[in-house]
This record gives C-alpha cells, sequence and structure tokens, in this order.
C-alpha cells in the first residue's frame, strides 16, 4: 500500500474525512449544510462538503456512493463515480440522487459519499487500421451468458 500526502483545507465545522477502518479504501465525506435539504423520490440535489483539495499530479479522487445509503435508504451519488482532478482546487459538491419511493432529508454532518484517491496513467493513442484478435473478439453486453 502507498501513502501519499496530499494538501486539504476544511472550511466545515466538521472532521477531515476519515478512513473508517483499517483496511478501508475510502474515506467518508460529510455535508457541509446551513439548513438540511429535502431530496423527493428521483430528486437530486448538488451538496456541500466545505472540503477542498490539492492532488499531486498523476492522482484522482473519485465520489462514490456509501453502500449503506444506498441499499437502507436509496440515496446515491448520481455520477458515479465522480471524478476530482489533480488540478481541481474548488470545493468538492456531491451530486446525491434519491432512487427511492420515500422522502430523503441530508442533515448537517451527514455522512453522504466515499473519497477513493487514486492514481492514474495517461494514455498515449497509437491509431491503427487493425486490432489483435482475441478469444472474446468484439462479444459484449451479456455474450457469455447468465449461467
Amino acid at each position: 500500500m502507498t501513502t501519499v500526502k496530499v494538501k486539504i483545507k476544511n472550511t466545515s465545522k466538521h472532521p477531515l474525512p476519515a478512513y473508517g477502518t483499517l483496511f478501508s479504501a475510502g474515506m467518508d465525506l460529510r455535508a457541509d449544510l446551513q439548513s438540511p435539504v429535502l431530496l423527493k423520490p428521483l430528486q437530486r440535489a448538488l451538496i456541500p462538503t466545505g472540503i477542498y483539495i490539492e492532488l499531486p499530479e498523476g492522482y484522482e479522487a473519485q465520489i462514490r456512493p456509501r453502500s449503506g445509503l444506498a441499499i437502507k435508504k436509496g440515496i446515491s451519488v448520481l455520477n458515479t463515480p465522480g471524478t476530482i482532478d489533480a488540478d481541481y482546487r474548488g470545493e468538492i459538491c456531491v451530486i446525491l440522487v434519491n432512487l427511492s419511493d420515500t422522502d430523503f432529508v441530508v442533515e448537517d454532518g451527514e455522512r453522504i459519499c466515499q473519497m477513493v484517491v487514486k492514481e492514474y496513467v495517461k494514455v498515449e493513442w497509437e491509431e491503427a487500421e487493425e486490432l489483435s484478435d482475441t478469444e472474446r473478439g468484439a462479444g459484449g453486453f451479456g455474450h457469455t451468458g447468465v449461467k
């Protein structure tokens, strides 16, 4: 496991994002709200966190749903995973969506998503007339069946 230092600015009244367990990949982010936000069924809202980060070059942060909110309340992150690029310096805000059939209230300080910091590679395209053959070929979208 690699450790990387990331600069962080916290303008919220909540603790810094933290790992919940020793082997957690994601850190929970909390809502930073002046008042609760009501999400009606199928409604979405941009929720601020009060967190700003400065990722090193070659890293991104991914914003992902929390499994507990998803299964228990039907709440998810709409653009999953959301990507925070290394050159972004604005506040991390999260697009939450209510996929349930009941209202959900987002409270200040509530853990609304998780953030995973990942290293990435840059692609350099090499144009080609043909690609190499594989056993799979162009098979996709269920080509291997369901059982």
